[in-house]
C-alpha cells in the first residue's frame, strides 16, 4: 500500500479545503486541478464529501480520449467508484441524511421509460448520463448527485473499500444474472478487480467448484485467497477435461478473446455472462457451438438499481469485503501519478484510490 495503508476502519472526513477542489478533464490528454465554489444542492440532492475515488481503466480511456462518443461530455469532472459522507440536503430531501456514510449509482436513469419500469435502470431510454462521464463526478472535494440514487451505509463502515461498491454493483449483476445455485461448478475468466470481486461474491454461493482463468500469476494467486480453489492459465482452460466442464461462466477481463473462450468453457446446456466491456474487433463466438451446445448467453452493462442494492447489502454484512484490493492512494493534487500508475500494468497494482 503506498501513501500510507488501506484501512480497515472508518476512513473520516477531513475538514474541507474552501472553498472546493476539482479534477477537470478539458480534453484528452489535459487535466487541472480548480477551484471552484462549494456546490449547493438543489431540489432532491444531496452534497457529498468525497472520502475515496477509484480509478479504473474506463477513467483512463475518458482522459486518452478512447471512450466512445455519446458515452462522455468534455470538460468533465472523472470520477465514477466513490463513496462518502452527506454534507448537505437540497428541499426535499430527508435533513437525517447528513452525517450518513453513503454510496450512490451512477447512471442518471430517469425512472419512467419503460426500461426504468422493468426495473432495468442501466438500459434508461431517456439517454445517456452517468456520474463521471458526462456529469462532475468524485475525483474532487464535494459531489452533488440527486437523492434519489443514494445508498445509504452503516455508521462506521471502510469508506476507503466502499469506494469499490460500484465494480460491486456490476458484479451484483452479473451474479442475477447467471443465478449460482449450490453444488456447481463455476468459472470466473479474468482476475482484475471485477474478476477478485466475482470470486468472492460466488464463494459465498457454496460451489462444488469455482476456477479462475487469467495468465498472470499473481492474479491468480490473489484468487485463490479470496475464495477460489482452482487458478488455470487460459492455455490450461482450454485443455481437454476443463473445456466444456462449467455450470456457469462470468467473464469479466474484456479481452479480445475471452468472450468466446468462456462459451467454450461452459457444458452443453450451461450459462455464460459477459460482464466486460468489449471494444471492436474481439474475437466473435461462434454460433455454432452457441446453437448446439443450447448455451444461455446474458450480458451486463453497469448495474441496475436492484444490483446496486445487493452490493450494498452484501457489502454491509460483511459477505463482500473490497478492502484487500486496494494497493495505492494519492492525494487529488497527484491525480496525474495515480492515472499513471493504473495505465501501466505495472505488478503488484491493484485498485488505486483518489483520497481528496
Amino acid at each position: 500500500m503506498s501513501e500510507g495503508h488501506a484501512s480497515r476502519g472508518p476512513a473520516s472526513p477531513s475538514p474541507s479545503p474552501s472553498p472546493s477542489r476539482a479534477i477537470v478533464v478539458d480534453r484528452p490528454g489535459e487535466h487541472r486541478l480548480v477551484e471552484q465554489e462549494l456546490p449547493e444542492p438543489g431540489p432532491g440532492e444531496v452534497r457529498v464529501r468525497v472520502a475515496a475515488a477509484g480509478i479504473c481503466l474506463s477513467d483512463r480511456e475518458l482522459y486518452d480520449g478512447h471512450r466512445a462518443p455519446g458515452y462522455v461530455r468534455y470538460p468533465v469532472v472523472p470520477g465514477h467508484e466513490w463513496s462518502g459522507t452527506v454534507e448537505a440536503v437540497g428541499s426535499g430531501v430527508d435533513p437525517a441524511l447528513v452525517g450518513r456514510p453513503c454510496v450512490a449509482e451512477g447512471f442518471r436513469a430517469c425512472g419512467t421509460c419503460e426500461r426504468c419500469r422493468y426495473g432495468e435502470t442501466s438500459l434508461c431510454t431517456a439517454g445517456y448520463a452517468e456520474t463521471g462521464f458526462t456529469e462532475p463526478g468524485a475525483f474532487a472535494d464535494h459531489l452533488l448527485v440527486p437523492a434519489r440514487l443514494l445508498h445509504p451505509l452503516p455508521h462506521g463502515v471502510d469508506l476507503r473499500a466502499a469506494a469499490l461498491l460500484e465494480p460491486a454493483a456490476v458484479v451484483a449483476a452479473a451474479v442475477r444474472a447467471g443465478r449460482p445455485r449450490p453444488g456447481e461448478r463455476i468459472a470466473v475468466v479474468g482476475a482484475g478487480t471485477l474478476g477478485l470481486l466475482a470470486v468472492q461474491w460466488l464463494a459465498a454461493s457454496s460451489p462444488a467448484e469455482l476456477a479462475v482463468v487469467d495468465p498472470r500469476t499473481e492474479r491468480a494467486a490473489q484468487a485463490l485467497v479470496f475464495g477460489a480453489d482452482r487458478a488455470l492459465s487460459p492455455a490450461e482452460a482450454a485443455a481437454d477435461g476443463v473445456s466444456g466442464r462449467y455450470d456457469l461462466v462470468v467473464e469479466t477481463a474484456g479481452a479480445p478473446t475471452t468472450a468466446a473462450s468462456s462459451c467454450l468453457l461452459a457444458r452443453r446446456g450451461g450459462r455464460v455472462v459477459l460482464t466486460g466491456m468489449f471494444t471492436a474487433g474481439a474475437t466473435g463466438i461462434d454460433p455454432v457451438h452457441l446453437s448446439v451446445s443450447q448455451l444461455e448467453l446474458r450480458s451486463v452493462f453497469g448495474a441496475s438499481s436492484a444490483a446496486w442494492a445487493d452490493a450494498v447489502r452484501a457489502f454491509s454484512a460483511g459477505i463482500l469485503d473490497p478492502a484487500p484490493l486496494v494497493t495505492h492512494t494519492f492525494p487529488l493534487e497527484r491525480f496525474g501519478e495515480a492515472l499513471a500508475l493504473m495505465g501501466g500494468g505495472a505488478a503488484g497494482t491493484g485498485k488505486v484510490l483518489l483520497l481528496p
